[in-house]
């Protein structure tokens, strides 16, 4: 069973997938935010540093889900190689952050990497709006991610909403965080839960 969350930065994925991961003694696998050799560089200056940046995901992600395909486990992820293509890259492509030249190139290799994985069995969509997001954020204090703009998670929330009305990979379960707080109530992470659990119990 492999499961993946998705949503926009600071819609609370990471903390999920180490609560479901825990919850139901499943492995847990993360996005590769701590090691990245780019990130800070990146948020400081997105124009000089996007394509590396976005390949450095694009890499990490495709040997993430080569290495879950392979262990046979069952699996808990926070965020999936699709993301990387139709979220970020489009969206620096749309800022002129990346140019075309640049975008064509790293939509080749996605393309390439694409057909060779398959997609999470469960897709969970954490839905929230810009205020809610910019609150977590601000919370969890992140230096890096203290000169994200509005603008920028603003964007990023449209092209999530396109991607996820549009997504035909596999089973979606869409959830909408703003009014929860999983963390600190148990009740609005058992509502989770159930949904989850009647997803999951379809697949078998």
């Amino acid at each position: 069973m492999h499961i993946a969350i998705t949503g926009n930065i600071g819609a609370g994925k990471t903390t999920l997938t180490q609560m479901l991961s825990k919850h139901y003694g499943w492995e847990a696998q993360f996005e590769d935010v701590d090691h990245n050799p780019y990130l800070e560089d990146f948020y400081a200056d997105m124009n000089q540093w996007s394509f590396a940046l976005q390949i450095y995901f694009l890499g990490s992600r495709f040997r993430q889900v080569k290495e879950i395909r392979e262990s046979g486990k069952n699996i808990v992820q926070d965020r999936t190689i699709y993301e990387d293509a139709y979220i970020f890259a489009e969206n620096l492509h749309d800022m002129e952050l990346l140019s075309e030249r640049d975008f064509d190139n790293y939509f080749s290799i996605f393309k390439l990497m694409k057909g060779f994985v398959s997609a999470p069995d469960l897709l969970i969509y954490l839905k929230s709006d810009i205020p809610n997001l910019v609150k977590k954020i601000y919370k969890r204090g992140r230096e890096y991610e203290a000169s994200i703009s509005i603008e920028y998670l603003s964007k990023l929330n449209q092209k999530y909403e396109k991607w996820i009305s549009e997504y035909k990979e596999g089973k979606l379960l869409i959830i909408e965080v703003d009014g929860l707080d999983f963390v600190e109530h148990p009740e609005d992470f058992g509502l989770i839960l159930d949904k989850i659990d009647a997803e999951v119990n379809g697949l078998f």
